[in-house]
């Protein structure tokens, strides 16, 4: 959707298109030709034959973008999205113009493995999806963002939670038990814009600096929310991700009225 230089999305795990980027569409289109392709195991993607890998997602992604018509593109990653953007920089140089990193991570530390295997092994009780509605809600959305929830907004978003998980989530949030991609942060050389929730309880701020400190000349740029920036703060997240995209050198040969 949209016009302009190419814009190339990548969701986070567990997850989808609309359920990281939604609220924020509409904007990126004003300024970019945007092509959000679902994970394996998300949307109507299926699982891969053989087992799924970072470097496998990185891949399809890029070739979602280059069948729908872009031979050069940004990235925008977010949460596990980040590591998928990061690797596809280093797997396909030649194509990506920049890269924006939003709630993300190089390598899941001890807590962030605590809070994906608390997920994976609620997801597997199949019989009680409110318990793991319930926590994802609090590890999700930023404390001062729930603690202003009324209890029906509470229901309404549990009841997202517990209409159930794309099929490929639990293999998606295995990735993060191996996903490294810090030697492949030095090897990035295009403009970088990350963006750091600061009450973000999964990747936390923590991830973001390793993230700025990893990437030479990286920008960064804080955000009040939690997690969910989408939810939370859509038009700050969309104001900072036009603002780096508008700025962004034209690629060679690029077509800007696309």
């Amino acid at each position: 959707m949209g016009k302009g230089p190419g814009l190339l999305l990548a969701h986070g795990a567990g997850s989808d298109i609309m359920d990281s980027f939604g609220p924020v569409l509409e904007r990126l289109a004003e300024v970019s030709t945007v092509v959000g392709p679902e994970f394996p195991g998300s949307g109507n993607q299926p699982m891969p034959k053989g087992p799924l890998t970072l470097d496998g997602i990185a891949d399809h992604v890029v070739a979602n973008a280059v069948q729908a018509g872009l031979e050069s593109f940004a990235i925008s990653g977010f949460s596990m999205g980040t590591t998928v953007a990061v690797r596809a920089a280093t797997r396909h140089p030649e194509r990506v113009t920049g890269l924006i990193l939003s709630s993300g991570f190089a390598r899941a530390n001890s807590r962030l493995r605590l809070v994906i295997d608390t997920w994976r092994a609620l997801a597997r009780n199949t019989d009680d999806p409110r318990t793991l509605a319930a926590y994802l809600s609090l590890v999700v959305g930023g404390p001062r963002w729930l603690d202003e929830r009324t209890p029906e907004e509470v229901e309404e978003q549990l009841a997202l939670f517990s209409a159930g998980m794309p099929v490929g989530a639990d293999a998606q949030l295995a990735l993060f038990d191996e996903i490294d991609v810090r030697e492949d942060l030095r090897a990035i050389t295009v403009p970088t814009l990350i963006v750091s929730p600061l009450a973000d309880l999964i990747t936390t701020p923590l991830h973001s600096r390793a993230l700025a400190d990893g990437i030479p000349h990286a920008e960064s740029v804080t955000l009040d929310c939690g997690h969910a920036i989408a939810a939370e703060r859509p038009d700050e997240w969309a104001d900072a991700m036009t603002k780096f995209l508008t700025a962004l050198p034209p690629a060679p040969g690029a077509d800007a009225s696309r």
